[in-house]
């Protein structure tokens, strides 16, 4: 095939994953990784690092969150919730924790929202916070990975 065919080929194969919604590569190119892959030990290892450094003293050692994480303190605000099962961090999407974890809790939240969480993305690479997602992500059992990345694949979709 030439070169123009090839490009034509492309931008078909895009065109049409477009239209009908697909995640489909090009032809010829791996679909990609998921971003936080609890599975990549490379990266679960770096997040493990990066959380015990950056999330643990609120969300502690052992993702167990706050006490009473669901009663708001005297000032509004909720104290740091857990990542582990107990929580509700595998009851959203990949991109919603990113942001939460790049721009703070009130990227996402209504106005005038109260929270201790600001955003990261001045402290931590794009990569680092994919990793500490991964790290959190792989502690949990298998059925709430599944669920969690069924609402990933899904809002991805969207």
């Amino acid at each position: 095939m030439t070169p123009r065919g090839l490009l034509r080929a492309a931008a078909l194969a895009i065109l049409a994953a477009t239209l009908l919604g697909s995640a489909l590569p090009a032809p010829g190119l791996a679909a990609p990784e998921p971003r936080a892959d609890p599975a990549n030990r490379a990266q679960v290892a770096l997040g493990q690092k990066i959380y015990a450094e950056h999330c643990a003293a609120c969300h502690g050692a052992h993702l167990e969150g706050q006490p009473d994480w669901r009663v708001r303190k005297p000032d509004g605000k909720l104290p740091a919730p857990p990542h582990d099962i107990h929580g509700h961090t595998w009851h959203h999407p990949d991109e919603e924790l990113f942001r939460v974890v790049k721009e703070g809790v009130a990227a996402l939240a209504p106005p005038g929202y109260k929270t201790d969480m600001a955003g990261f993305g001045g402290t931590l690479s794009d990569d680092e916070i994919w990793a500490v997602l991964a790290y959190i992500k792989s502690t949990w059992p298998p059925e709430f990975q599944a669920y969690q990345r069924k609402l990933s694949e899904g809002a991805k979709a969207r």
